[in-house]
């Protein structure tokens, strides 16, 4: 069990890493000791601009190092895996960037090595952890809005039509699946508490083979439904509705949501607000500090086991499309 500073490595230097950095700062048992990256130069200049004493050259250096007590893993999504991997036989707990792996079955070798070993893993689905979120759990335990019926979800970004970049390459597990539908397979996988017993989808392969826009349609037992919708070449509300025989919730921009209002039948509207400082990584990233403290090997808020199964529903909806990456 850890009692002093825990510390903190980043394996992967990019733009999600320099903001959890920044996040970091609003956790004062938290410590930023080390940063690797395939270029020395990239790691030194990361580290110099969060303060951090040790860079290296390579992730292996990284996991290697005996001051870091967790490592962020944040790298493109076909090389978590690897990284993660490495990062377990080296006894570091992790905390890795979402899509946790491709597949189902990378994850699930990774999460018979840490239960192996005994070593905490846990994915970075930072949005179950937002105080708006928090509520919006709040309200649905205490049966505010009745038996929850429906669940609409939206995240449709219009992005810059790059082939070469990681959005749409399918060479770096590219598309909409993995990047901004995994945030509404698993926001509904909280909601509903389990995995659709049906699943309809539909897809559009672009040009390059990967998924810019889906649709689905979940079905549950009792008749539940949920109503998802992804895409990167096609902008969206951000919105996600949780529909009850007794009323509804309303986020706003529920994978980043700093507010929430809730409407019950019958009475006066009640809304949530955040008016915290944080970006909202800092809450993933106490949640795994917590655990660490507490000596489990896993969040029981985002459980290993819950994670391997929106990997496999996503599994399901490529191979309703029939698309595979290149490596696979």
């Amino acid at each position: 069990m850890v009692t002093s500073k825990i510390r903190w490595g980043i394996l992967g230097p990019g733009g999600i890493a320099n903001t959890f950095a920044n996040d970091l700062v609003h956790l004062p048992d938290a410590q930023l000791v080390a940063v690797g990256s395939r270029s020395l130069d990239r790691a030194r200049e990361f580290a110099a601009k969060h303060n951090m004493p040790n860079a290296y050259g390579s992730y292996e250096e990284l996991a290697q190092d005996p001051n870091v007590d967790i490592v962020y893993v944040a790298t493109p999504h076909q090389a978590h895996k690897e990284n993660v991997l490495a990062c377990l036989q080296a006894g570091k707990a992790v905390l890795c960037e979402k899509p946790f792996t491709v597949s189902a079955s990378e994850l699930e070798e990774l999460v018979a090595v840490a239960r192996k070993n005994n070593v905490f893993l846990m994915e970075a689905m930072w949005t179950r952890y937002l105080p708006a979120i928090v509520k919006v759990q709040e309200w649905l335990a205490g049966g505010l809005i009745g038996d929850v019926r429906m669940v609409d979800v939206k995240f449709g970004n219009r992005a810059e039509w790059r082939p070469e970049s990681r959005l749409f390459n399918p060479e770096l597990a590219g598309g909409a699946l993995l990047d901004v539908g995994v945030y509404c397979i698993s926001f509904v996988s909280m909601i509903m508490g389990q995995q659709p017993s049906a699943v309809h989808s539909v897809a559009r392969i672009g040009t390059t083979g990967v998924d810019e826009e889906f649709a689905a349609l979940f079905g549950y037992e009792g008749g539940r439904m949920a109503s998802l919708m992804a895409g990167l070449r096609l902008k969206t509300k951000h919105q996600a509705v949780i529909s009850g025989t007794e009323g509804e919730i309303r986020i706003p921009i529920f994978w980043n949501a700093k507010s929430a209002e809730l409407s019950v039948y019958g009475k006066e509207d009640e809304h949530f607000e955040d008016s915290g400082a944080a970006k909202g990584y800092v809450y993933e990233a106490a949640e795994a500090m917590r655990c660490l403290r507490e000596g489990k090997i896993e969040s029981d808020r985002m459980t290993l086991d819950e994670s391997l199964a929106i990997m496999r529903t996503m599994d399901k909806l490529r191979a309703d499309w029939n698309m595979k990456y290149p490596f696979e």
